[in-house]
């Protein structure tokens, strides 16, 4: 019986198309990568924090055996979740979940009430020790409610609180936009504020050559594979 051998070419090119399907599947079902953009979770997740994100924890399955291979949850106070913002579904927002459905929520002068009980927030920072009573848009910021979370929403906060653009302002997070629960940070690395509004190949090239020159001398080695709570 004839034996044909595999060349070696051949068995890189499988070996690469498995790792590319395995790498699609992990992004498309099981994890996502986020980059912080900004301060609203400080001081939690820092700008320039690249996250892993578990995709698969909040998601409907179809099959038992999937449930085994990837443990599921429901949403849980104080989860750090993904989730399309409810006023342009091309961003993604992470915040924490602070509200669930058919929770009172209730804000008094920067404390959150839940069902008329104050919440222990130990990841909450005041940034700005004045309290907003005026008119205006920002009165939301340190005196909201009460109010009921509809079934099936949720209400996302930032930890910066003084600093966070969030369910305060545009309203409640429907279930099915939130993407999945963020697990570690994977790799810090320390950016200016705002460096995600500059855009362009210029500000490309000129992004990857700092990250390159600067790798080892600028990644913040404290926060790599940290828990995220």
């Amino acid at each position: 019986m004839l034996q044909f051998k595999k060349s070696e070419l051949r068995d890189y090119f499988e070996t690469i198309l498995i790792g590319i399907l395995a790498v699609t599947f992990a992004k498309t079902f099981v994890f996502q990568n986020f980059k912080i953009p900004t301060s609203s979770m400080e001081d939690t997740l820092l700008i320039g924090d690249h996250l892993a994100v578990n995709k698969f924890i909040f998601g409907p399955v179809s099959f038992a055996w999937e449930k085994k291979v990837f443990p599921q949850r429901d949403i849980k106070r104080g989860d750090v979740i993904v989730f399309r913002s409810p006023e342009n579904t091309d961003i993604d927002f992470i915040k924490r979940a602070i509200g669930l459905p058919g929770d009172i929520l209730e804000i008094k002068d920067k404390q959150v009430y839940i069902n008329g009980e104050k919440l222990d927030e130990p990841y909450v920072v005041f940034k700005d020790k004045y309290n907003i009573y005026r008119d205006g848009p920002l009165k939301v910021r340190d005196n909201f409610g009460p109010v009921r979370i509809p079934k099936g929403y949720y209400f996302a906060m930032g930890d910066n609180r003084d600093n966070s653009d969030d369910s305060r302002f545009w309203g409640f997070v429907p279930r099915e936009y939130i993407r999945g629960r963020a697990v570690v940070v994977w790799w810090s690395y320390p950016e200016e504020r705002g460096a995600y509004r500059k855009t362009g190949l210029f500000n490309f090239v000129k992004d990857v050559l700092d990250k390159t020159i600067h790798f080892f001398t600028k990644t913040r080695w404290n926060r790599f594979f940290m828990e995220i709570r």
